[in-house]
């Protein structure tokens, strides 16, 4: 499902229109004191919104992508599968290394039976126990590497921008994919000095996005 709300938010400049009521009014001043400042009745500025969650992700490996499974303006939920890398040679390199794992643990075990037949000594043994525990690392670092074959989304939201193609190779760190949570906005805004004086935590804004007509 594709969606464009989060794209006319991220690309427009929207206008501010802060209406104040009776509520806003200052109390009156003191007799001789200045006045106080008062809300316009009516006024408009400029302002952006912007998703208040946001992030680029980036390649943690070295690769060619294989598929990238969603689009501009697409939405997705948290951990959906975004990018998917070619990863052949790396699943090639764990089930090497799973098999060196499991000749060094039958070494070990063989080892070990040697021994209690008086046939082989206590170094022997933890030599043997030793190769097994490095081939079994390896397995765990092959396991690590190919789970950097694929990028799943960090939060709901949608894609703001796609930076690779399928078919691409990438380096390390390279950036692929830009996301935003459409569901909590903020809009940025600069206002004259002179609202300070009754601009206030909780003071009521409307923003209307003029390529929608919304409020």
């Amino acid at each position: 499902m594709r969606t464009r709300a989060f794209a006319q938010c991220a690309a427009l400049a929207a206008m501010l229109a802060a209406t104040l009521g009776a509520a806003l009014a200052q109390p009156a001043a003191p007799q001789g004191a200045p006045a106080a400042a008062k809300p316009p009745a009516k006024t408009e500025i400029p302002a952006l919104v912007a998703a208040v969650e946001e992030s680029t992700l980036s390649s943690q490996m070295a690769g060619k992508i294989r598929h990238v499974t969603v689009g501009l303006g697409d939405q997705f939920k948290k951990g959906a599968h975004l990018i998917e890398f070619d990863c052949s040679e790396q699943r090639a390199q764990l089930d090497s290394a799973a098999a060196e794992f499991r000749a060094a643990r039958e070494t070990h075990l063989a080892r070990m039976r040697l021994q209690a037949l008086g046939a082989a000594g206590e170094l022997d043994v933890k030599v043997a126990a030793a190769a097994a525990e490095k081939a079994r690392s390896q397995v765990n670092f092959r396991e690590s590497q190919l789970a950097y074959c694929r990028v799943d989304a960090p939060f709901a939201g949608n894609v703001a921008r796609v930076r690779v193609k399928p078919a691409e190779s990438v380096a390390a760190g390279q950036p692929l994919i830009d996301l935003v949570n459409t569901n909590a906005l903020k809009a940025q805004m600069f206002v004259p000095a002179a609202w300070v004086t009754w601009l206030k935590i909780g003071t009521p804004l409307s923003i209307s996005i003029k390529e929608t007509g919304q409020v």
